[in-house]
């Protein structure tokens, strides 16, 4: 499979966290990129504000449920990265019927516009919840899934459409995982936005929910590299699954220990009950076995915890402003 230079691309999400930054590495391969964003009447198009203008660049106001929308947005693409999803944990305990039809009933417009459009690739963006508490570490893409969320019962469903719509008209999609990305432009709502922005206001007591969680961190940056090399490999097969992680994980606390020495501002941990998940649906343990992906893509991550969060502070810290400091995001 040819690379992306010169080529057409849609990101479905473009306008999120992930989905602004393979954009910009989008354009800077050469790549002509279809970019979809959730509309809104002030034509407002997220973090892809922060990407520099290119001729390169289309942008496209729209919603992932609507069928016949995302049928037009594929049309003469080549490759389709589809990012577009709900995925605030505890919001989907309130709003379950919201994942499920952007996740579940998204991802299926999304997989029979490609099949229509007969594109040469689509890359799913899945995520680690899918495995829920794992029953072996680190853990493989052979896993038994578990739902201990509605977002992760969507992203299960979404995973599964891939699955079926690879085994039953051969569409040639890869499902791609990461596990628990961070960098600029991530929401308050993920633990380390969380932590950086107490610690860079000069909050005395830090406010978190379970201390004891251990999460596989990757880097942005290393992370959309991932989802390039799956969208640009050869010989991938059709519904091949493929893990983004680093293969080592930290406790909340260990990250607010290490999130303290890089900012240089030391708070004292605060247990506040709002933020913690219902007991059976907490994930205690997300470690990746990125075999697969070294093995397949000749991925492997370059940017240690500590460069990191290095660097994803030095960015909050000059945005501050944009964010709600210390109030829970759900």
């Amino acid at each position: 499979m040819s690379g992306t230079a010169g080529g057409r691309v849609l990101v479905t999400g473009a306008d999120g966290f992930m989905g602004s930054h393979l954009v910009e590495r989008l354009l800077a391969d050469g790549a002509r990129v279809r970019a979809f964003c959730l509309y809104n009447s002030n034509g407002a198009r997220g973090w892809l504000d922060e990407v520099p203008p290119s001729p390169s660049l289309e942008v496209r106001l729209g919603d992932v449920r609507d069928g016949r929308f995302v049928e037009e947005a594929c049309r003469d693409v080549e490759v389709v990265y589809h990012l577009a999803a709900l995925i605030a944990i505890p919001y989907s305990y309130q709003a379950p019927q919201s994942f499920v039809e952007t996740n579940v009933t998204g991802t299926l417009n999304v997989l029979e516009a490609a099949r229509r459009a007969g594109c040469r690739r689509v890359v799913h963006a899945s995520t680690s919840e899918v495995y829920g508490t794992a029953e072996t570490l680190p853990i493989r893409e052979t896993h038994p899934l578990k739902a201990q969320s509605p977002y992760s019962a969507s992203k299960i469903a979404a995973d599964k459409l891939c699955e079926a719509y690879a085994a039953s008209y051969g569409v040639p999609v890869v499902v791609v995982r990461p596990f628990n990305t961070y960098g600029p432009r991530q929401s308050t709502r993920a633990v380390l936005p969380t932590i950086l922005t107490q610690l860079l206001a000069g909050a005395d007591e830090l406010k978190l929910g379970s201390l004891e969680p251990r999460r596989d961190l990757t880097y942005v940056a290393d992370t959309i590299d991932g989802f390039v090399r799956a969208g640009t490999a050869d010989a991938l097969p059709a519904g091949e699954v493929v893990h983004l992680g680093t293969g080592e994980a930290v406790s909340v606390q260990e990250l607010a220990e290490r999130a303290m020495a890089v900012v240089g501002h030391r708070a004292r941990l605060v247990r506040d009950p709002e933020r913690v998940r219902p007991q059976e649906s907490e994930v205690m343990a997300l470690v990746s076995d990125p075999a697969r992906a070294a093995q397949r893509l000749g991925w492997r991550p370059q940017t240690s915890l500590d460069e990191g969060l290095r660097r994803t502070a030095e960015w909050f810290r000059t945005r501050l402003d944009r964010y709600r400091v210390g109030v829970y995001q759900v």
